[in-house]
């Protein structure tokens, strides 16, 4: 078993059967993992559940680890259904068991299992502790990260904190693949509207004597905390992760793919660190809203649709106004044969989002690429670099 601190070992399972995590995020290639822990000490505490699909293998771990101890207390830190859906079978298997949870969990409870457990609870906010012996668990409140309910626990006789969401990734733990990339995915595609509390918590945590990071989703993180926090401030400050420019564009016959293109051709020419390109209406949605977030500098690049824009830019950009884009240099390029009108609608439509600055130049393709439009496309290229 793994044991990624003293007295604590892991009890998670990896789902390779899921093909859509909350019912959207392509998972299909490396999975997912469900992680779960226990603490081991004169009383021991159990840190989360996981999946329904996973509860036989869940507990089977789960008894390898007690080693015929009983667990004193069921630690929920998140009441959504990947990390819940067992804490009915673990209260029936253990009725001497107390849950522990931030009061708002319990309500969710009720209604999610038809139980909440008044005899057998301990509502815990911010601050409060729960001794276990040489452990003391202290809790930390996480409000919107990215539930209500949502409380991280730090163990100070390890320097564990098990931070619930924040930190995870897409992944089951026996695939081994870059962290980042689908961290990044991940965070943008579940937390990300949520940066200002989850700074709140990172403020929380710069207080802490944090040796480790164990989330409910992707890897144990023991070494290189630092890389790992500085990127969750970056993101969680709507900051510049990258330089460079991220392209993103739809195309019907082929003239908006090549301005754009060659938008990017001459980025790379003038010696731009690095350029990224996606057409929204082939590539993984999630992934082009991460690369949004990743650069300071995007280049939106749409056909005109039924006087507007075209229906995987709309969603695109729906997508970056639900998540709180905000602190970017804007680039727009439109197509219309006889009546362009989609860098108006694009503007319309990023009018919520918060501290967008958009170049003084807008691309015009009436249809297929000119002299016009190619000086234009210069003229975007020289205020990108600038």
């Amino acid at each position: 078993m793994i044991t990624p601190a003293k007295d604590t070992v892991y009890i998670g399972v990896n789902d390779h059967e899921i093909d859509l995590f909350e019912g959207q995020y392509d998972v299909t290639e490396n999975g997912m993992a469900y992680n779960s822990y226990v603490i081991l000490d004169e009383k021991i505490a159990v840190m989360d559940t996981v999946d329904a699909n996973f509860g036989e293998e869940w507990m089977a771990n789960l008894t390898a680890a007690l080693d015929g101890r009983t667990p004193d207390y069921l630690v929920v830190q998140h009441m959504e259904p990947d990390h819940s859906s067992n804490i009915t079978r673990f209260m029936d298997a253990f009725p001497a068991a107390q849950v522990v949870s931030n009061a708002k969990s319990f309500p969710l409870m009720q209604k999610l299992f038809g139980v909440d457990y008044p005899d057998r609870r301990i509502a815990v906010k911010d601050g409060d502790t729960l001794e276990l012996g040489t452990h003391t668990l202290s809790f930390v409140g996480a409000m919107m990260v990215h539930w209500p309910e949502v409380i991280m626990t730090y163990d100070a006789a390890t320097g564990v904190l098990f931070s619930a969401d924040a930190f995870g990734k897409f992944g089951a733990l026996d695939v081994d693949e870059d962290w980042a990339c689908e961290a990044r995915r991940y965070y943008f595609g579940i937390v990300g509207k949520f940066g200002a509390q989850v700074q709140k918590v990172l403020a929380k945590a710069a207080t802490l004597d944090v040796k480790a990071i164990l989330p409910l989703h992707g890897p144990l993180l023991t070494e290189n905390l630092d890389y790992y926090l500085d990127l969750y401030n970056t993101w969680s400050s709507y900051g510049v992760e990258t330089e460079g420019v991220f392209i993103a564009y739809t195309s019907v016959y082929g003239h908006t793919k090549e301005a754009a293109e060659l938008v990017a051709a001459k980025l790379e020419a003038a010696g731009c660190p690095k350029v990224a390109i996606a057409d929204l209406a082939r590539e993984d949605m999630a992934e082009c809203v991460e690369d949004a977030f990743r650069y300071g500098k995007v280049v939106l690049a749409t056909t005109t649709y039924n006087g507007g824009i075209f229906p995987f830019m709309h969603d695109f950009i729906s997508h970056l106004q639900d998540h709180n884009y905000q602190n970017k240099f804007i680039g727009l390029v439109q197509n219309g044969l006889w009546g362009p009108t989609a860098a108006k609608g694009m503007k319309a439509a990023l009018e919520p989002c918060k501290n967008l600055t958009f170049a003084e130049t807008t691309v015009t393709v009436n249809g297929a690429l000119d002299q016009e439009a190619r000086a234009q496309i210069d003229a975007l290229v020289a205020e990108l670099m600038a």
